[in-house]
C-alpha cells in the first residue's frame, strides 16, 4: 500500500513539473492597468483574464516555441512568440486600435460622404436631395463651405480659385471635361449622374500626393461596387424623360441609363429673356459593367455618351441685333478600372479613362471646331504594414491633343493644336502614431512634355485628437497646374502654374452633430498675364502673374435636435486678390465673394409620406470694372439672394412625383454689368444690366421604380 501511494505521488510530482506557469501584467501605453484582457496560447486552451489589476496567471503542458495572444477591445491585438518557459513575470503595453470609430481623422481641406466614412459631413443622399441643386451634385456641394456662389457659371469656385482650379476623379481616373458647354450666362451642369456614386471626396485643399494638375481641389467620385438587385426606373418630366436598368448575376452586374431633354415645351410655357432659334435639347446614356474577379478582384467598366444642341440670340449693349451662338457639342467618356488584394498584405489598383469631345460653334458669322482627345493611364500599388502603417506609390500619364479650326467672316482660316503630355509619380505614407495623433506625408512629381518642366511636390497633414468629440488637424502642400487650352493653342512658352496651401482645422463630432472650421492660406506664383482684352495669336504671355486667396470656412450639420429634419448650415470668408491675366492691378476677381452662407433643411412628414426641403444661398456683391469711376474692378454689383424649395411625395412605396422651385421668392439677382464701348455724347458709359435668363425654374416629375422586393424607388435620386 505505501509502495502504491509513492507511486502516485511521483506521478503526480511529475505532471505538475511537466507544466510551465504563465504570468505577467498588462497595462495600456501609460501603465494604467487593463481588467478583462483575453490572455492565451495561440491554437490551445490554455489561457484567462486579466484580473483589477491586469495580472494573469495560467498553466500549460505546452513545450518549446508558443504565441502567447493578448486582445482587448479597442486595442491592438498582442502577440509574441517564443519558447513557453519565457513567458514569465512578463510587462505587456496594449497599444491604442487606431482603427476604431473614436480614433483621429486626417481631414484637413476635406469633406467626405459615403456609407464607410467614420465622420460624414455630406451623406451621397443630400447630392440630389437638396433642394435648389436640381439633382446636380456640383449645386449640392455648392452648399458646403469654401465654394463661391457664381450663379450665372454653375462650375466649382473653391477658396479664391478658378473653377478650372478643381479637377474631377472617378475611380481615382481623371474626367476630362465634366460639364456641358453652355452658353454665356445659362449655368452649366455636371455630365455625370449622381445616382451612380457611393461615396465622395470633396478637397477644398491640400489633397493627397495621388493626384494633381489642379491648383485649388479635387472632386474624387466613387462609383457602386455591386448593386443591390435587378431593378428598372422610369422619369417622365417637365423637360425630358429618362429610363435606367440593371441587372445583376453571381459575379456580374449591368447597368444602362439613358436621357432625353428639350426645353423648348418649358420655355413656351415660361419664356426667359433671351430669344432661342432652338431650345436646348440633350441626348445621354451610360453604361456600367462590373467583374468580379476573384475573391477580392473587382473590374468596372465605365461609359457614357452626351450631345449637345441650341441656337440663342442674346442681349448685347454693343449689338442691337443681340449676340448670336449656336453650339452642337458631342462628348464621349469611357473609364476602366481594376483593383485587388495581392499577397503578403499588397493591393493594387489600376486604370485608364479616354474622352472625346468635339464642338461646333457659331458665334455670330464665325465658326469654331474644337476637337479635345484626353487619356489618362494610372497604376498604384499599397502596402499594409500593420494598422498604424500604410505605403501607397504609383505613376500615371496625361495625354491631351487639342485642335481648333478657326473660320472668320472675312473668309481667313486659322488652326491651332497642341499636345500637352503630362509624367507623374507620387508615393505616401499613412502613418498613425496613436489613436490620438495621425499624419500622412507625400511626394509628387511631374514632368510636362509640353513645356519642358519637372516639378516636385510635397503634401503632408497631420491630425491630433484633442478631446472624446473635437480634433485639430494641419495641411501643407504645393500644387502645379499647366496653364489653360485657351492660352496653349497660341503659346507653349509656359511655365506652370503654381500655389502652395496651408490649412487649419478644428473638427467636433458627437451624437449625429458635426461643427468644423477651417483656416487656410493660399500663395499662387507664375500665373499667366497677357496683354489683350482676349488671348489672342498676336497676344504677348508671360508667367509674371501672382495672387493670394486667405480665409476661413464654418460647417455645422445636426440630425438630432429636431425630429425627422436635418439641416446644415455653412458660411465662408473670403479675402483673396490676382494680378493675372490682363489685370493692370492686383485686385480681387469678378468671380469671387467676401461672404458666402448656405442654409438646408430637410423634412420628412409621416401623414403626408412627403419629404420637403428648404435652402437659401447668400453671396456678397461680386466685383465689376464701371469706366465711368477711375480705377480697375472699382464696383461691387448687388448682393445675391436665393431661397429653394422641392416637395417629394409618394404615391405608393415606388411611385414619386416630385416638385421643385428655384429662387421662390422670385428676387431679382444681379449677375454684373455690360457697358459700351464708347462713351455718349455726354461722356458717359452707357450700361445694362446682367440677370438670370429666368428669375426662377419650375420642375416637376413622375418617377416609377419597378423592382422585385417592392420597396425601392427613386427618392435618393430626386
Amino acid at each position: 500500500m505505501k509502495q502504491l501511494l509513492f507511486c502516485l505521488f511521483t506521478i503526480s510530482q511529475l505532471s505538475i513539473m511537466a507544466q510551465t506557469t504563465i504570468s505577467g501584467k498588462v497595462t495600456d501605453d501609460k501603465g494604467i492597468p487593463i481588467s478583462g484582457a483575453n490572455v492565451y496560447l495561440d491554437g490551445t486552451y490554455d489561457g484567462t483574464a486579466t484580473t483589477e489589476n491586469g495580472e494573469f496567471l495560467f498553466t500549460t503542458k505546452e513545450r518549446g516555441q508558443q504565441t502567447l495572444i493578448v486582445s482587448f477591445i479597442s486595442y491592438e491585438t498582442f502577440s509574441k512568440t517564443t519558447f513557453v518557459e519565457n513567458f514569465k513575470n512578463i510587462n505587456i503595453k496594449l497599444r491604442d486600435d487606431v482603427n476604431t470609430l473614436d480614433a483621429v481623422i486626417v481631414n484637413a481641406g476635406s469633406f467626405k460622404a459615403g456609407e464607410n466614412e467614420k465622420v460624414t459631413a455630406l451623406k451621397p443622399l443630400d447630392i440630389v436631395t437638396t433642394a435648389g441643386a436640381m439633382g446636380d451634385f456640383i449645386g449640392a456641394l455648392q452648399t458646403l463651405p469654401g465654394t463661391s456662389n457664381v450663379a450665372e457659371d454653375g462650375r466649382l469656385f473653391v477658396r479664391g480659385g478658378d473653377a478650372e482650379e478643381t479637377q474631377i476623379f472617378v475611380d481615382g481616373m481623371r474626367v476630362f471635361t465634366p460639364y456641358s458647354p453652355t452658353a454665356n450666362n445659362i449655368p452649366t451642369r455636371g455630365r455625370l449622374s449622381p445616382f451612380l456614386f457611393k461615396g465622395i471626396t470633396f478637397s477644398t485643399g491640400g489633397y493627397s500626393a495621388e493626384y494633381g494638375q489642379a491648383l485649388s481641389s479635387v472632386l474624387l467620385l466613387s462609383s457602386i461596387d455591386n448593386p443591390e438587385e435587378d431593378k428598372t426606373n422610369i422619369a417622365l418630366m417637365t423637360v425630358g424623360l429618362g429610363i435606367g436598368n440593371t441587372q445583376k448575376w453571381k459575379k456580374n452586374s449591368l447597368s444602362v441609363n439613358a436621357s432625353y431633354i428639350n426645353l423648348q415645351p418649358y420655355q413656351e410655357l415660361f419664356p426667359d429673356n433671351n430669344i432661342w432659334h432652338k431650345s436646348i435639347q440633350s441626348l445621354g446614356g451610360e453604361i456600367v459593367y462590373r467583374h468580379k474577379v476573384n475573391t477580392d478582384g473587382l473590374l468596372k467598366l465605365y461609359g457614357a455618351f452626351s450631345t449637345v444642341n441650341f441656337d440663342v440670340t442674346q442681349e448685347d449693349i454693343n449689338t442691337p441685333e443681340g449676340f448670336r451662338f449656336g453650339l452642337r457639342n458631342r462628348n464621349l467618356y469611357f473609364n476602366a478600372s481594376y483593383k485587388d488584394y495581392l499577397p503578403n498584405n499588397w493591393s493594387v489598383q489600376t486604370g485608364v479613362s479616354f474622352a472625346n469631345d468635339y464642338s461646333d460653334i457659331v458665334i455670330r458669322t464665325d465658326n469654331v471646331k474644337d476637337t479635345e482627345n484626353s487619356a489618362h493611364l494610372k497604376l498604384k500599388f499599397s502596402k499594409y504594414f500593420n494598422s498604424r502603417f500604410k505605403l501607397n506609390f504609383g505613376s500615371e500619364y496625361f495625354i491631351t491633343n487639342f485642335n481648333e479650326d478657326y473660320s472668320a467672316s472675312e473668309n481667313k482660316d486659322y488652326n491651332f493644336t497642341f499636345n500637352n503630355n503630362i509624367l507623374a509619380s507620387f508615393v505616401e505614407t499613412n502613418i498613425f502614431f496613436s489613436k490620438k495623433l495621425a499624419a500622412n506625408i507625400g511626394l509628387r512629381t511631374e514632368y510636362s512634355n509640353l513645356l519642358k518642366e519637372f516639378s516636385v511636390s510635397p503634401r503632408a497633414s497631420i491630425a491630433y485628437k484633442s478631446g472624446n468629440n473635437s480634433q485639430i488637424s494641419l495641411a501643407y502642400g504645393t500644387f502645379y497646374q499647366n496653364p489653360k487650352n485657351e492660352y496653349l493653342k497660341f503659346n507653349t512658352d509656359f511655365s506652370a502654374e503654381n500655389t502652395s496651401h496651408l490649412i487649419a482645422n478644428y473638427q467636433y463630432v458627437k451624437n449625429k452633430q458635426i461643427f468644423r472650421a477651417e483656416a487656410y492660406y493660399k500663395d499662387y506664383n507664375d500665373l499667366v498675364k497677357y496683354n489683350t482684352e482676349q488671348p489672342l495669336p498676336t497676344t504677348i504671355f508671360s508667367n509674371n502673374g501672382s495672387g493670394f486667396a486667405k480665409g476661413i470656412d464654418f460647417f455645422w450639420r445636426d440630425n438630432k435636435a429636431f425630429k425627422n429634419i436635418e439641416y446644415w448650415v455653412s458660411y465662408s470668408y473670403l479675402d483673396t486678390k490676382r494680378d493675372y491675366k490682363n489685370y493692370p492691378i492686383k485686385a480681387t476677381p469678378s468671380f469671387a465673394s467676401q461672404h458666402n452662407t448656405s442654409v438646408v433643411i430637410k423634412h420628412w412628414i409621416d401623414k403626408l409620406k412627403s419629404q420637403i426641403g428648404l435652402s437659401y444661398n447668400y453671396a456678397s456683391g461680386r466685383n465689376y470694372t464701371d469706366p465711368n469711376k477711375s480705377g480697375f474692378l472699382n464696383s461691387k454689383a448687388k448682393n445675391y439672394n436665393a431661397l429653394n424649395a422641392n416637395w417629394a411625395y409618394l404615391i405608393s412605396q415606388q411611385k414619386i412625383i416630385y416638385f421643385s422651385v428655384s429662387n421662390v421668392l422670385g428676387t431679382q439677382n444681379v449677375n454684373g454689368y455690360q457697358f459700351r464701348n464708347q462713351p455718349n455724347t455726354n461722356g458717359v458709359f452707357e450700361s445694362r444690366t446682367i440677370k438670370p435668363a429666368a428669375d426662377r425654374f419650375f420642375f416637376v416629375g413622375f418617377f416609377w421604380t419597378i423592382s422585385d422586393n417592392k420597396k425601392d424607388n427613386q427618392l435618393d435620386n430626386l
